[in-house]
């Protein structure tokens, strides 16, 4: 599963005119959905406490209830990877990975990508930085090394979506929604990676394309 956002971004400050770019979409084909495959939304923004800073969030395995949030996992088989576009082709030049192992979430990058498209490995190599997975109901463990900034774990989910008025509305007994309406999936959750990096290391490109993707080892 894949989602892309576009950012606009000045060639020499590297000043964020688009601030924000969301995606959302939750539960997907049968293979992925109940897993961390499964991308319910993606962000990516400029740090609103550093405007020097971008802000990369995937959200997973969405509307987890309350009880069963404490036993979902990120799945050590399944790769997250950020893939940044610099020179408008749609093919990621950039690519920040992250693989969950132990109980940390493993952040490769970002770097430039040495394969493209549907197949990705490891880059081993890159900037390297560890954070303990933040276990439901625990204060959130944040690492920061090198000026990136960690997080993995569960969140409250920030999908709002009112289902009894999105029916009305197909069955013909309502012509709208209504603000603010009524969050069906208030309280659920998901499972999130929040990556911080300095704009520095994305290169200089007036305009950057970027989407994230979860894959599973072979």
């Amino acid at each position: 599963m894949k989602k892309l956002a576009i950012f606009l971004l000045s060639a020499g400050a590297m000043i964020l005119f688009a601030l924000s770019i969301t995606s959302a979409d939750h539960i997907d084909a049968p293979a992925v959905t109940g897993t961390t495959m499964d991308i319910t939304d993606y962000f990516a923004f400029e740090s609103p406490a550093n405007n020097n800073n971008m802000v990369f969030v995937a959200n997973l395995q969405g509307l987890l209830s309350p009880t069963a949030t404490g036993a979902a996992a990120f799945d050590e088989g399944t790769l997250i990877e950020f893939n940044i576009d610099s020179d408008g082709d749609l093919r990621e030049d950039m690519i920040i990975q992250a693989i969950p192992r132990d109980g940390k979430m493993i952040v490769f990058g970002p770097t430039p990508a040495t394969s493209i498209g549907a197949l990705s490995t490891i880059e081993t190599g890159a900037t390297r930085v560890e954070v303990d997975i933040t276990s439901y109901g625990e204060t959130a463990e944040i690492t920061n090394e090198g000026g990136i900034t960690v997080f993995a774990g569960p969140r409250d989910d920030p999908f709002f979506f009112d289902l009894g008025a999105y029916q009305a509305v197909l069955g013909g007994t309502a012509t709208g929604f209504s603000n603010p309406g009524t969050d069906t999936f208030a309280g659920t959750n998901v499972l999130s990676l929040v990556i911080e990096v300095p704009k520095s290391m994305l290169g200089n490109a007036a305009t950057l394309n970027t989407w994230v993707a979860t894959k599973i080892k072979r």
